[in-house]
């Protein structure tokens, strides 16, 4: 790429990265903050969307690593999950390159709309655990699998689904399934960002400054996420739907509103 970096861009991309970080370790969808950013300074979708991944992992490795040292999250619990997780990313970023997504992309926003309606008005999201209605193998082979699948081919609202999936099918508050949903999301864009790679699609200079942003803005996201519960992340995660589908449907209808 052919763009400098000046101090400028460098505060710029980490700043936009801190904010993203933060908001992302809460209620998912810093993408919608991160993809216009590179874009705005001139890098080719590809390029941004690889280079997205990038800081991604950062953002979702710090949160991971804090939710387990808080005890949040027991990963020897979560093997199978994880693996699944590795795998669906992967086929789905090859499929991406395959298959024909615009149903998909037609279907997307109502389906996030749907999940801040869910976390809106369900009587099911609080900070306590409920009844399991899967068991961990079904779980890491639907909602692992599955939406590691997602990731891999489209991605917006990734964190959302794991969430979503926490609550309603593993039973676990809400702070807890944010947690877990973090570590899952972790390798998924952990398997993307290495097909990302081997792309040469990632612009590594940027991606590393909106790495460490990403890093300190979810760290303390999830120190948020585990004071406040609830309270923090249900109007969060209501908000970040909405916001999300908003500009998914935008971008479907090519509709620009500035």
């Amino acid at each position: 790429m052919d763009i400098e970096l000046t101090l400028q861009l460098v505060i710029l991309l980490f700043s936009v990265a801190f904010v993203a970080g933060f908001i992302d370790s809460i209620a998912g969808g810093g993408g919608l903050i991160t993809i216009p950013a590179l874009m705005w300074i001139g890098l080719p979708p590809a390029a941004a969307l690889a280079t997205n991944k990038l800081q991604a992992c950062g953002g979702s490795f710090f949160a991971s690593v804090y939710f387990v040292r808080k005890g949040m999250v027991q990963l020897r619990e979560m093997k199978l999950a994880i693996a699944c997780a590795l795998a669906g990313s992967a086929v789905g970023t090859i499929a991406v390159q395959l298959v024909d997504g615009s149903v998909l992309k037609t279907m997307l926003p109502f389906l996030i709309l749907a999940i801040g309606c869910y976390f809106l008005f369900s009587k099911k999201i609080s900070d306590q655990d409920s009844a399991r209605v899967l068991t961990p193998v079904p779980f890491a082979f639907t909602i692992g699998l599955g939406v590691g699948v997602y990731d891999g081919f489209f991605g917006p609202g990734t964190g959302s689904f794991f969430a979503l999936g926490f609550v309603t099918m593993a039973g676990y508050g809400i702070a807890k399934a944010t947690a877990h949903a973090k570590v899952m999301n972790f390798a998924t864009n952990i398997s993307s960002l290495l097909f990302f790679t081997l792309g040469g699609k990632v612009v590594w200079s940027m991606g590393l400054i909106m790495l460490a942003g990403q890093g300190l803005g979810a760290t303390l996201g999830s120190r948020l996420v585990l004071s406040k519960g609830t309270k923090l992340i249900r109007p969060l995660v209501v908000t970040m739907s909405l916001l999300m589908s908003v500009k998914l449907l935008a971008e479907h209808y090519h509709f620009q509103p500035f």
